[in-house]
């Protein structure tokens, strides 16, 4: 399976916060994650490969139509998602624009959500969200 991009706003005067829901009703860029997937815990095991997120962050930029820096990689966020022998790397991302990209989100069929609009998610997506945000929180 191909690393994953969970991308927030975290708005600088409010605080509030938004995840990119993107076009397949997610929030995993840029496909769904198979249905048995599960959140290792970490430590469990060390992954053979190991992506470099730089690399996952251009990726987005790229399918998002966005300039080279628009994403800001979330520092210490890292969580292996497994499903039967497949493993992939989650990442998280925050937007460094000073309000959400809106216009370019729905250009590409994708919107900003609350945590409180997340409830029809996936399982392993809600629990990748909860460790998101608790990582955002501090």
């Amino acid at each position: 399976m191909a690393p994953r991009l969970i991308m927030y706003h975290k708005q600088s005067t409010s605080a509030r916060t938004r995840f990119l829901r993107l076009p397949y009703g997610g929030v995993c860029g840029f496909a769904a994650l198979p249905d048995e997937s599960v959140v290792e815990e970490s430590g469990a095991t060390s992954p053979k490969v190991v992506t470099h997120p730089a690399r996952v962050l251009r990726d987005a930029e790229v399918r998002l139509g966005l300039p080279s820096g628009s994403f800001e990689m979330e520092p210490g966020f890292r969580c292996e998602v497994v499903a039967g022998d497949e493993r992939t790397q989650v990442f998280l991302a925050r937007f460094t624009s000073i309000d959400p990209p809106f216009e370019t989100a729905q250009a590409h069929g994708s919107s900003f959500i609350d945590l409180t609009q997340a409830r029809t998610l996936a399982p392993v997506e809600l629990d990748l969200l909860r460790r998101s945000y608790e990582r955002i929180l501090g």
